[in-house]
């Protein structure tokens, strides 16, 4: 890590302090992110081989900041080894902010109105900015082409209906795939195509959308964008918000395009399907091939997905194989089994007063971790922080001040990502984390609610945070 502190001290003239690995093995990116910041600054560093793919991100990040669009800057780069710091945008992702913003299919009106903004913005990205944006840097196709179709679909069928033990007629299949490609071909494709437009790339500060992870871009069509955020299968939107979304984009897109909405929907459908093969396809891969089981987390909100395309929607062509294979996904036994399989890992959160000892563990799994924060700075001891608690921004902008801080919570949360991964790949579905000190009212609090925050960002995983200590105080 040597290399992003040398880059963050060339950058702002001052020593780094914390390097934070923000991103585990439980992404589907093999790049290395790392926050590193001291008490004035602060950046995200990426470590990554591939050269071609880091001159993508670098490219299309400057090229979109001069259109005034909201991607992170980047602040300086190095490279030679494979190595760059962009601006931190925060820890909230869109689709973090849906998980924590929702009842079922009821979500909130915040949530909903960032979703209309990203997707209002999509065509400054895919026409406005897409109009000058030089195409020699794409990685790894300039073009969503023929050859960029043929990876995917062979990427579901390959690792996905193979591995799932889903039986279909391979030159049948192929013949439909054949089909779809040219179908998919004869779309309007002169525009960008930022490929992983979804509700984890999406970041929101100050309520605000920044987008991210646009690397695998090329010129293609419109509605390959849209399918990916309104479809993807983790988020789990309800068919009536997704019609919602779809028409507020489709009002915005008249602001750049005179497509009209009969020509886009021609299209639509296919290109979601075509998004949700490759993102199953992925499923497969990591799950079944990798035997990373989290995963497979996925599959069950896909299978949902496809069951409404198959009852709700007819394309305007012949793919008979295909829609057979459909079929026998949504009636296999061992895709439905990987609901239950696959359930989230639980980790209950507490905050706890020595005084009063430790929560109990009723899930019979033994305890988890108890960690002793009476070591760092305490609140309580001054006047002012005596009738409010660790939730609170003054007792939090207190407790930020103190280096020890950060680096109790930056080993806690090591140790505890660690178990986390662990669990999941063993299937274990419970997991406590406890935090004590003398009160139970500041250091365990805002250790307990950082730590479930970082959390609630990973696939798989349901927090539940409980302070026992604010509940004896009554707060």
């Amino acid at each position: 890590m040597d290399i992003l502190k040398n880059l963050f001290e060339r950058h702002f003239q001052t020593t780094a302090e914390r390097v934070i690995p923000i991103q585990g093995q439980l992404g589907g990116s093999a790049r290395n992110i790392f926050r590193i910041a001291n008490g004035k600054f602060t950046a995200i560093g990426v470590v990554y081989g591939v050269r071609e793919e880091n001159v993508a991100f670098l490219e299309f990040s400057k090229h979109f900041r001069r259109h005034g669009l909201a991607v992170p800057e980047i602040y300086v780069e190095d490279l030679n080894r494979d190595a760059y710091l962009e601006e931190d945008l925060g820890d909230t992702t869109l689709f973090e902010f849906l998980s924590k913003n929702r009842a079922g299919d009821s979500v909130a009106p915040e949530v909903i109105e960032a979703y209309r903004t990203a997707l209002a913005t999509l065509p400054r990205f895919q026409i406005e900015a897409g109009r000058d944006l030089d195409y020699t840097v794409c990685y790894p196709r300039d073009s969503f082409d023929r050859q960029s179709i043929a990876w995917d679909l062979n990427y579901f069928k390959y690792y996905f209906l193979r591995l799932a033990g889903i039986p279909f007629n391979e030159q049948a299949l192929e013949d439909d795939f054949a089909r779809l490609t040219e179908f998919l071909l004869s779309a309007g494709r002169e525009y960008f195509l930022y490929r992983d437009f979804q509700s984890r790339n999406i970041m929101l500060r100050d309520g605000r959308p920044f987008f991210l992870d646009y690397q695998g871009g090329r010129r293609g069509a419109l509605q390959y964008d849209v399918a990916s955020l309104l479809y993807d299968a983790k988020a789990d939107l309800p068919p009536a918000l997704r019609q919602q979304l779809l028409d507020h984009y489709l009002q915005n897109l008249g602001q750049y395009s005179d497509l009209t909405r009969e020509a886009f929907m021609h299209h639509f459908y296919a290109y979601v399907y075509v998004r949700m093969m490759q993102a199953m396809g992925a499923y497969g891969y990591r799950g079944f091939f990798e035997r990373k089981p989290h995963f497979l987390q996925s599959v069950p909100h896909a299978l949902q997905n496809l069951r409404w395309l198959v009852h709700n929607v007819e394309l305007p062509l012949n793919v008979p194989t295909l829609l057979a294979a459909f079929k026998s996904m949504l009636a296999s036994e061992k895709l439905q089994a990987l609901a239950s399989e696959t359930e989230s890992l639980a980790v209950r959160v507490f905050s706890f007063s020595f005084h009063q000892g430790p929560p109990k563990d009723d899930t019979g799994h033994g305890g988890g971790y108890i960690f002793d924060a009476r070591s760092l700075p305490n609140p309580g001891r001054e006047e002012r922080f005596k009738n409010i608690t660790g939730k609170d921004a003054s007792v939090i902008g207190y407790l930020m001040q103190h280096e020890s801080v950060h680096q109790f919570l930056a080993s806690v949360m090591s140790l505890v990502d660690a178990s986390v991964s662990s669990y999941q790949n063993r299937g274990f579905k419970h997991l406590m984390v406890s935090f004590g000190c003398t009160g139970g009212q500041h250091r365990s609090v805002y250790l307990a609610e950082q730590l479930a925050k970082h959390l609630r960002s990973r696939n798989g995983v349901e927090v539940v945070v409980q302070h026992l200590g604010l509940e004896k105080l009554g707060k």
